[in-house]
């Protein structure tokens, strides 16, 4: 299940199976994509109810899973992750409790990671003859560097919220996560939206400075 909820600029996001510590189903996965993509807010906002963040896929489903099914539902959990990283807004994961597995590859997805000082991160599919297939293995590497990424892949090992900080896994400690989300929704939103695909642009660098240059002109235009 997946709540969503507007006011503010904000489109808040919330995994809602507290119970079962936000695991994911291939149905919340979608619910997730859904919400997503009819959003028009500058600023998405993802946590989880309860005491975690995330738990990651569902086990239960996973299990039951042959050959086939669990390549659509590696594919499934690739292409959620994809539309969250293309947002054209800016995307804040609010990362309280347990992260675990497919729940720290949606945070990877996400723009800005903030975790509050009780928060957990582990890569745990190691220990149960898996891994993590919704684009950990390559945003992972991006975001902490390959050595890092190796020891938190390979071992399972579980983070604290300061480890996460240093490691550059986060950007914040802060015991009110959403209040960074507010921060960034108080921002022009035009000069947002340009200023992420700037930075998310993976064109050469001559290409990507003549698309900064224009974009900066088009929003010193509109300011006049």
């Amino acid at each position: 299940m997946v709540q969503t909820t507007s006011g503010d600029g904000i489109r808040t996001l919330t995994l809602d199976r507290p119970d079962q510590r936000n695991a994911l189903t291939s149905t919340a996965l979608r619910d997730l994509e859904t919400a997503v993509e009819s959003a028009t807010e500058p600023v998405l906002y993802l946590h989880g109810a309860g005491e975690a963040f995330c738990a990651g896929a569902d086990l239960d489903e996973v299990k039951a899973l042959d050959s086939e099914s669990a390549e659509a539902f590696a594919a499934l959990g690739q292409r959620v992750a994809r539309t969250l990283e293309s947002y054209d807004g800016a995307v804040v994961a609010g990362i309280d409790g347990a992260a675990r597995g497919g729940g720290v590859e949606l945070a990877l997805a996400c723009d800005i990671r903030v975790a509050t000082p009780g928060a957990t991160f582990a890569e745990t599919g190691v220990k149960l003859g898996l891994f993590g297939a919704w684009g950990g293995t390559a945003r992972l590497p991006d975001i902490v560097g390959t050595g890092d990424a190796l020891d938190i892949a390979l071992s399972g090992r579980t983070l604290d919220a300061e480890t996460a900080l240093q490691m550059g896994l986060v950007s914040r400690v802060t015991a009110e996560p959403r209040a960074v989300a507010e921060e960034i929704a108080a921002v022009d939103a035009d000069a947002l939206r340009v200023l992420k695909a700037r930075m998310r642009d993976d064109a050469d660098r001559e290409t990507q400075e003549r698309r900064e240059q224009q974009a900066f002109a088009d929003l010193s235009a509109k300011a006049e």
